[in-house]
């Protein structure tokens, strides 16, 4: 047993920060690495990241997308060749000078991101308007070097997938970018039960190199934003330093237009501040690793054969169950764990319950019980079966509203920078308020308040308005907020 584990769990209205470091040691998701800033993914946790591939994956496969895998080491001279990328990355290289106790003739960078050794090969494996559209995808683990790092939200060693597209076209670059944001903000909402905000970023928040930038925002109950995922419209940027060319129909040369889009392990961050609760996790049913456990109050003969058929009954259904008839744990101890753990559904089986003909159900999203009749189990349309199935059904739903509401309630149009600056000193939230677009105005916003321009929502309209810090006139109400 690690010595993290063995610490109480804070309660999350006392000391966010804490309970959520907490949360993750004790519920088993992630310890600490012997190396700073880095973590380790323990299977509890890496189930949750394995369902994210495996839902991802398989939309990303619908578009067409194929994947691949590019080597972990990148030439430096490579980081060069697009001076806005380079500069974007500088500060948070980890670099190779030695190899084989030899010093190397040029220094080999540590995967960032991996757009420059991906579009160095593209440039050999295109050459003709039939190689187009190029749609590939990575699942890999990428460096960036953080001086302050918070686990899954920013670790200098993260996994993620980042994909990476080549298109004819300005407007077929553009589309693919948009199909791969509707992907995420499905995924974000309807699997995590998060609810997003999906927009374009500013020119200084945008990718380096990117010509546009799509992000997916979220609010966490503490008032502060998370980008959840984004998508990138590189333009034909990389494809000039790269000499991506194709022959078009016409028998002329084209630059390529190009995308790349990732979302990240910090989703699983988010979806713990999202939903936890004083107890620990609270686990939307969706993504949710076990999505019911049973727990026999006695290990009676009679008890444990009800609670293997009712097993089998709930896993032919396609629910995700487990049996808890571990001798060596007690009852409270193993309440304990799973309400720590975020499992959304709990079953206690024990002879009462057998006596009176009827379940206790604890459903994990409001801390409840509830009672569902054992005669149903076998026939009628209301069995315990679609009982249990419902019921993980609305507690995905709740989680979801919760969570909306919550940010509805947080999200403030504000029409002066001191009403702007109420906000940020308070609780925060999301502030939509007119913008000039200038860089200046931008910062200094930043510096007086922490807040920074999110997104300018896709479904933003055309106004007239006063820039919130410089009065100059302004036709859209950004989204701002203090960022992780």
């Amino acid at each position: 047993m690690s010595k993290f584990e063995k610490k109480q769990i804070i309660k999350k209205s006392v000391d966010p920060d804490r309970w959520y470091t907490d949360v993750i040691l004790r519920g088993e998701l992630a310890d600490y690495s012997p190396v700073k800033g880095c973590m380790i993914i323990r299977p509890y946790g890496y189930e949750l990241w394995e369902f994210i591939q495996s839902y991802l994956d398989g939309k990303f496969k619908e578009l067409g997308v194929k994947n691949a895998y590019f080597p972990l080491f990148i030439p430096n001279g490579f980081l060069k060749r697009e001076k806005e990328h380079v500069e974007g990355f500088s500060p948070q290289l980890a670099v190779v000078t030695v190899g084989g106790g030899e010093k190397l003739s040029e220094p080999l960078v540590v995967r960032p991101t991996s757009e420059t050794i991906m579009y160095d090969t593209y440039s050999r494996w295109i050459q003709s308007w039939r190689d187009l559209p190029l749609l590939l995808n990575l699942w890999n683990n990428v460096v960036r070097w953080e001086k302050r790092t918070y686990l899954f939200l920013r670790t200098t060693e993260f996994l993620w997938q980042e994909g990476h597209t080549a298109h004819a076209t300005f407007e077929d670059a553009d589309n693919f970018a948009r199909k791969i944001l509707s992907i995420y903000e499905k995924f974000d909402e309807e699997v995590l039960a998060i609810p997003v905000i999906v927009g374009r970023k500013s020119e200084s928040e945008k990718f380096p190199g990117a010509a546009i930038t799509y992000s997916l925002e979220s609010l966490m109950p503490d008032g502060r934003a998370i980008q959840m995922g984004t998508s990138h419209h590189l333009g034909d940027n990389f494809a000039k330093a790269f000499n991506i060319k194709y022959l078009d129909k016409n028998g002329k040369q084209q630059y390529v237009w190009q995308t790349s889009w990732a979302e990240t392990t910090r989703v699983i961050g988010a979806l713990i501040m999202s939903h936890g609760d004083d107890q620990g996790l609270v686990l939307p049913p969706a993504i949710a690793p076990i999505q019911v456990v049973i727990v026999p109050i006695k290990s009676e003969e009679k008890v444990l054969k009800y609670c293997r058929s009712l097993e089998k009954e709930l896993r032919g259904a396609g629910i995700k169950i487990f049996l808890d008839d571990r001798e060596e744990k007690t009852v409270g101890w193993k309440f304990n764990e799973w309400e720590l753990k975020g499992v959304p559904v709990r079953i206690e089986v024990g002879v009462k319950e057998i006596e009176a003909g009827e379940l206790t159900v604890c459903r994990r999203d409001i801390n409840s019980k509830l009672k569902i009749q054992m005669s149903r189990l076998s026939g009628g349309q209301a069995n315990v079966k679609s009982e249990i199935v419902n019921l993980l059904t609305d507690i995905q739903k709740n989680l979801f509203e919760k969570m909306k509401k919550f940010r509805d309630e947080n999200t403030h149009d504000v029409s002066t920078f001191e009403e702007f600056k109420g906000i940020m000193s308070g609780k925060k939230g999301f502030i939509r308020a007119f913008w000039c677009q200038n860089k200046e105005c931008e910062k200094r916003i930043k510096d007086e308040t922490k807040a920074t321009t999110r997104v300018l929502p896709l479904n933003a309209k055309k106004e007239n308005g006063n820039c919130i810090y410089c009065a100059k006139p302004a036709q859209y109400r950004w989204l701002f907020a203090q960022a992780y």
